[in-house]
């Protein structure tokens, strides 16, 4: 496993500055673009996430940060007249690489959209060990082991271990919100990818997923697309800013937004742009 300093990626004009903080690269994106057809979506991005830390991408809509969050677990594979171009190396190992099965990447590196994905009509308990029976397990006891560790960890056994078998359609947008992440949880990913997963909930709700990920960021890595500055600075280590399809710099949270190093980002920061 690769211990590196932060950030190792970002040069421009031949300068690059050098945190002095370690830490250990969980997965590594190496001169990745994507392509929709022709257009270049993102091009030619290198970025580090490191093991047990929350990344936020920020930057203005239609900048690429999304489309770079999807091609982190292979979701683009899924997607018509889309190209990957690169590397994403998962401890090391490229999982664009020949033979690589992407069901297995999926399950390692877990992704939570912008609008809670519960299933309605299936009960919670359904829900939440939905993507464990789809790989074949069927152990009752296993199952209920990890639907109750799941919700632990998604901060919603407490409100939910009463009504397991009720449909999903019950529960609040933030709680469905958080049982899907106990769902992606449930496979136990090494790696979380979360788009958006506040941006339609109430602020309540808003802040019992941001105080989950200081939680969960204990067990998993995480990389979050937010478009809000203030949420970015308050649950984030390290922030990376995207214009344009390009990667214009990532550093430290408290770095970024207090001193970055290049003026589109401290424009965007300060609200004086996007």
């Amino acid at each position: 496993m690769e211990e590196t300093s932060v950030p190792k990626f970002f040069m421009r004009d031949g300068a690059l500055e050098l945190s002095s903080t370690k830490e250990l690269v969980h997965l590594e994106a190496r001169d990745l673009s994507v392509y929709y057809g022709k257009r270049v979506g993102v091009g030619r991005v290198n970025l580090s996430l490191y093991r047990n830390r929350v990344t936020a991408f920020i930057g203005p809509s239609g900048c690429g940060k999304t489309t770079f969050l999807r091609s982190l677990n292979r979701m683009h594979d899924l997607t018509p007249n889309v190209r990957v171009q690169g590397q994403v190396l998962l401890d090391g190992s490229d999982i664009y690489g020949p033979g690589t099965d992407p069901i297995q990447i999926r399950r390692r590196i877990g992704m939570v959209f912008q609008k809670p994905t519960a299933f309605p009509t299936l009960s919670v308990y359904d829900n939440v060990v939905a993507g464990l029976k789809m790989v074949g397990l069927r152990d009752r006891k296993r199952l209920d082991e990890a639907a109750e560790r799941s919700l632990q960890q998604a901060a919603l056994w407490d409100e939910v271990k009463d009504r397991l078998r009720a449909p999903a359609a019950g529960l609040s947008g933030g709680q469905q919100q958080r049982l899907t992440i106990a769902r992606a949880l449930a496979v136990e990913p090494e790696i979380l990818l979360m788009d958006e997963p506040t941006a339609s909930l109430d602020p309540i709700s808003t802040q019992a997923i941001e105080d989950l990920l200081g939680t969960l960021k204990q067990q998993v890595t995480i990389a979050i697309v937010t478009h809000n500055m203030q949420q970015a600075a308050r649950i984030s280590d390290y922030t990376a800013y995207f214009l344009n399809g390009e990667l214009i710099e990532m550093d430290s949270t408290s770095k970024m937004f207090t001193k970055p190093n290049d003026k589109r980002t401290e424009a965007y920061i300060t609200g004086r742009f996007g």
